[in-house]
Order: C-alpha cells, then sequence, then structure tokens
C-alpha cells in the first residue's frame, strides 16, 4: 500500500508541476525549505530529550497551537516542543510565535522514505496534529516505529471531509482514522464523526477549539498606537477593517465604500488580505478605481510623513492583523462573501469590535455560535453595507454587540488544558491541578500520593 501512495503521490506531483512552477516564478512560493518538503531533513534530535512534535498546516492552526506550546512546555518542562507547518503564512507565523524557543520546520510531503527520515531524524515521543491534517504514510511511519498520534481541535467538516470520507469508510478506517491514539475534537458531532470513522472507541474526546484559547481578550495591544500614528489614523477617525481578505473580496468592499464615506465621512477604511502574495494584486486594484493607497509596509512605526485623509490603508505586512482590529470600529472578516470557508471571526469577536462575516463560513463552525452572540451574518455585500453603516450610526447598540461577542469567546477558553491532559495521560502523566504546576509521573504520584499536584 505504501508503495502504491508513493506512486500516486508522484504522479500528482507531476500533474501540478506547472501549477508549482507558474507559482514559485510569481510569487516565490514553494521554494524555500525543499529539502525538508521533498526528503525529510528535519532538524536533527540529539542527546535524550523526549520531543513533542505539533503540525499546524497553514495560519490557523499555527495560531491556534499558540496556546497549546505553551501549556506544554509549562506542565512537561523535560520535553522539547517542535513545531511544523505547511505553508508560507503557516511558515512566517510558526517563526514568529516559537523561534528561538522552539525548532520551526516544513512538513515533509508524505513519501513514505520522506516521512521516515524525518521521523528517524527527529525521533518524537508523540506527534500531535492539529484540527485533523492527517497523511496515511505519516501515519504508517509512526505505529512502525511506536509513535502515538494525536489530533486536538480535530474538526470533519460537513461539507468536503465528513461526507467523502464516510463514502469511503472501508478504506479509510485502517489507512487513517484507525491509526489515530486519540482525538481531541471541538464538539459533541465531531467526536461521534471521529470514531465511526475508526477512531478507537475510547480514544475520541470532547475538548473544545483553541482557537478561543488563543484569542487575545483586551480592549487594548501593544503596537497599536504606533500603527495608529504611522498610518495618519487620528482620534475622531472610524476605521472599518475588512480583514484576511480573499479574491474578489476586495472588490465587493471597495464597491460599498463610496456609500459608507458619504454616509459617515469620518470613516476610514483598511483592507488586509489573507495571502502575502496577493499584497500587490489588491493594492493595483485600489489604485485601478481612483482611490489613493497607503501602504503599511511604505509606512513602518516613527514614519512622520502625515498621509491622506481619504486614502485607503493597506496591510501588506504580516502579523499586523489582531493590532488593525485593534483599531478598528467595526469589523469585517473576510474569506466568507466568497465560498472559500472565512478567517478566523474570533480575534476580532475578542477586541470586542462589532464583527461581521458572509455566508461562507465552513472551515469556522464556531462562526454560527458567534452569529448568535452578538456578531452578524450578512448575505451579500449590500447587506454588509446596511449593517456596517447600521453600526456606525449607532455605537450604542455596536457596543452591546461587541460585548456579547466578547463575553462568549470568554466563556468557550479551555479547550487547551483540557488537551494537555488528555496528552499528559498518554504520555502517564498525572495532569497539573492549578496553573504554574507540573504534570507529574504516575509512578512517583503513585509511590507519593501527596505530591500529586
Amino acid at each position: 500500500m505504501n508503495l502504491l501512495l508513493d506512486i500516486l503521490y508522484g504522479c500528482a506531483l507531476v500533474a501540478a508541476s506547472p501549477m508549482w512552477l507558474t507559482r514559485m516564478i510569481r510569487h516565490g512560493r514553494y521554494i524555500a525549505d525543499t529539502r525538508q518538503r521533498l526528503l525529510g531533513s528535519v532538524p536533527v534530535r540529539y542527546g535524550l530529550q523526549p520531543i513533542i512534535w505539533i503540525h499546524g498546516v497553514s495560519l490557523g492552526e499555527v495560531k491556534a497551537a499558540r496556546t497549546l506550546v505553551a501549556e506544554l512546555h509549562s506542565q512537561m518542562p523535560d520535553f522539547q516542543v517542535v513545531i511544523s507547518t505547511s505553508t508560507d503564512t503557516g511558515m512566517a507565523e510558526a517563526k514568529r510565535l516559537f523561534e528561538p524557543d522552539h525548532w520551526v520546520f516544513r512538513w515533509p510531503l508524505d513519501f513514505s522514505l520522506t516521512v521516515g527520515r524525518a521521523l528517524d531524524r527527529l525521533r518524537p515521543t508523540m506527534v500531535v496534529l492539529m484540527e485533523g491534517d492527517i497523511w496515511p504514510n505519516f501515519l504508517a511511519a509512526c505505529r512502525k516505529r511506536g509513535i502515538p498520534a494525536v489530533v486536538v481541535n480535530g474538526r470533519v467538516s460537513d461539507k468536503k471531509g465528513y461526507p467523502r470520507y464516510r463514502k469511503f469508510r472501508w478504506l479509510v478506517r485502517p489507512l487513517l482514522f484507525g491509526r489515530l491514539t486519540a482525538v481531541g475534537a471541538q464538539t459533541d458531532v465531531y467526536a461521534e464523526r471521529f470514531a465511526e470513522l475508526g477512531v478507537p472507541a475510547d480514544g475520541a474526546h470532547v475538548t473544545g477549539t483553541m482557537k478561543f484559547d488563543a484569542a487575545v481578550i483586551a480592549d487594548r495591544l501593544d503596537g497599536q498606537d504606533a500603527l495608529a500614528a504611522a498610518m495618519g489614523l487620528g482620534g475622531d477617525d472610524r476605521l472599518i477593517v475588512a480583514g484576511g481578505t480573499g479574491p474578489g473580496e476586495e472588490k465587493l468592499i471597495l464597491d460599498i465604500w463610496p456609500h459608507l464615506k458619504a454616509r459617515h465621512p469620518s470613516a476610514r477604511l483598511a483592507i488586509v488580505p489573507r495571502k502575502p502574495e496577493r499584497f500587490e494584486e489588491v493594492a493595483k486594484l485600489i489604485s485601478a478605481t481612483g482611490l489613493n493607497v497607503l501602504r503599511r509596509s511604505q509606512r513602518p512605526d516613527g514614519c512622520d510623513a502625515p498621509g491622506s485623509a481619504d486614502a485607503i490603508i493597506l496591510g501588506d505586512t504580516m502579523g499586523e492583523l489582531r493590532k488593525f482590529y485593534a483599531l478598528a470600529e467595526v469589523v469585517f472578516v473576510g474569506r466568507s462573501l466568497v465560498p472559500m470557508g472565512g478567517s478566523d471571526m474570533i480575534e476580532s469577536a475578542a477586541l470586542a469590535k462589532p464583527t461581521a462575516f458572509g455566508p461562507h463560513t465552513f472551515n469556522f463552525p464556531q462562526a454560527d455560535d458567534l452569529a448568535a452572540h452578538g456578531c452578524a451574518r450578512v448575505d451579500d455585500a449590500e447587506q454588509l453595507a446596511r449593517q456596517l453603516d447600521a453600526w456606525l450610526g449607532d455605537r450604542a447598540a455596536a457596543a452591546e454587540a461587541a460585548r456579547q461577542a466578547q463575553d462568549y469567546v470568554r466563556s468557550q477558553q479551555g479547550a487547551t488544558r483540557r488537551n494537555v491532559e488528555m496528552i499528559c495521560r498518554l504520555l502517564h502523566r498525572v495532569p497539573a491541578q492549578r496553573p504554574g504546576d507540573i504534570a507529574t509521573d504516575e509512578i512517583a504520584a503513585e509511590l507519593h500520593p501527596g505530591r500529586r499536584q
């Protein structure tokens, strides 16, 4: 089976090579860390310190892993925690969040020799996969080496994953889900699906979503004042932030902008695309509409030159979306007016910002609950314009909506602790009962009951 999969992967790689080459030439993608991707040349573990390998496929999963890494390091300081990711945006965020304290590297492609070499170099004690990015050759290599593979923040999507997996359950049970040691699922429904698809009966647990834990609940963020000064935002400006936008959405936002600006003259607009390779494309789109564009990359902190009060702000740097949200009066979260699954709407809700998003949020099942607790789901750009107009026109209603959403985010936190408890037990540790305590070895806890945390 491994050989058959390798042949299929090889054919797929050849078939996709024109796309890969195009993106490499145009956007510089897929160039970095090629040896790690193709050859499994991940860092080499020397010495006896055990390793927990955490994998988040892209930006959202890497962000969600932040609290997990911190809590594992706190409870089990004798373990080294390392992080891998598959995408350029995920890699940039992982380096920003975790280096130099933790190794960060590319996830190897699922060729049997590649994943086997990566596991032999790293020799992890456990592999933790964020949300469910599971691959058959990798899981087979883990089982062969006796390495438990665990999914946390687990979900099986309604529209894509679950129907396909269920249709081929006879195949995915032995190749994928049956090779998992345990799953910490986001909801009861997801836990039932994992069990149905082959996760051992005692291995499917409901632990919640760590994206709530990763959200910063605050009224202000460090660096937001410097960002405001650099972009020429004054105290009277009312900033609308369209964050994490996808192809086609920026045009929709720019189409409704003249109406909003006419009704609210002090309004400003900031657009922050989800993908860095689209920064230049969006800048040209703004200019093509006849509007001035003010690029964050050209106005670093401390910049003194005033910007045009009518210019559209373009957030064309990485890692600053949360600061833009902190400056916003109202927020639209993108990749949701187009069928792309949505960007993370929890971040802006946690900052108590009135938050709207479109109908396409299948990557964020928590969007339905947020829409019932202060956030607004809109059907199209016209409805979005009406919602933003209403919030800008009624600050009391906007503040109440933002408070409800922030309170809901706060109420949902705690998934990180539950996932770490599951991981500790799989590693034969007794989880810490108080913040700051260390998980104890099961044998030591049995010999010395008074030391149990």
